[in-house]
């Protein structure tokens, strides 16, 4: 009897174990808290992954948008450097000119002014200036004053000053012995203010008007200039050429040659 009772509380143990082994694991409360703990260490880590991949992304393109900008900036360099170069050439250009109206650089006074300017288109310097003052008649004082203001202007840098003031003159002065020089330099005013269209017109005039006149050989220059500006580069040859065939030995006949070497090829 005692060896029975014995089995029994055997088999009520081995029971037991058997059914403490047969929970689920959605009823094991520790087991369901690792789970937990483990899901949501699993998603931030996915959205510590997620944000460094959007930072990976915004970083390239900000390094894109970087590259764009320098090559920007180098553009701009490049571009500001060929227009501070150009400007320089027109500025010593026109400052060689004006330096070249009377001796020792005093151009626009009453006089010199008229004959200095003049005198530029031939490349004469110096004492020659002064034969090169208008033949004839002398203007008049309001004449001259008029015009050296003008001519003050251009030379100052007040480019649309002296436009307005060389077409008013010629307006009102237009058999003036300086209408030749104010029309010169009216389309000198022109082009150092990039309108060469107004400028080749202004120096057709001279040459129409003024054959033979000494600023001639500087119109027809500077009308192969303007050409060549407007990339009107056939025009610009046969214009150009034709200064070193008229007039030879002269530094217009020079400073054309030196342009036709530098004229792009077609």
């Amino acid at each position: 009897m005692h060896r029975v009772n014995r089995l029994l509380i055997l088999a009520a143990a081995g029971a037991a174990v058997i059914s403490g082994c047969a929970t689920t694991p959605e009823e094991d409360p520790v087991l369901q808290g690792k789970l937990s703990d483990l899901d949501a260490r699993l998603t931030r880590l996915e959205r510590a992954n997620q944000t460094q991949v959007e930072m990976a992304q915004h970083q390239e393109a900000a390094q894109a948008e970087l590259r764009e900008l320098r090559g920007l900036i180098e553009q701009m360099q490049h571009d500001n450097a060929a227009l501070r170069k150009q400007q320089h050439d027109l500025y010593t250009d026109l400052d060689a000119r004006v330096k070249a109206l009377s001796p020792g650089g005093a151009g626009g006074g009453a006089g010199g002014a008229a004959g200095g300017a003049a005198g530029a288109g031939g490349g004469a310097s110096g004492g020659a200036a002064a034969a090169d003052a208008p033949v004839g008649n002398p203007p008049s004082s309001t004449e001259q004053a008029v015009y050296s203001q003008s001519f003050d202007a251009l030379k100052a840098g007040s480019y649309s000053i002296a436009i307005t003031g060389f077409k008013d003159f010629l307006k009102n002065y237009p058999q003036s012995p300086l209408a030749e020089n104010a029309q010169y330099w009216l389309g000198e005013a022109y082009y150092v203010n990039h309108d060469y269209e107004s400028a080749g017109e202004a120096f057709r005039i001279v040459l129409k008007k003024w054959p033979d006149a000494r600023k001639a050989p500087d119109a027809l220059l500077k009308l192969g200039y303007t050409q060549v500006e407007q990339r009107q580069y056939a025009a610009a040859r046969s214009t150009l050429t034709a200064v070193t065939q008229k007039y030879p030995g002269t530094d217009s006949a020079k400073l054309a040659a030196d342009k036709l070497r530098h004229i792009p090829a077609q």
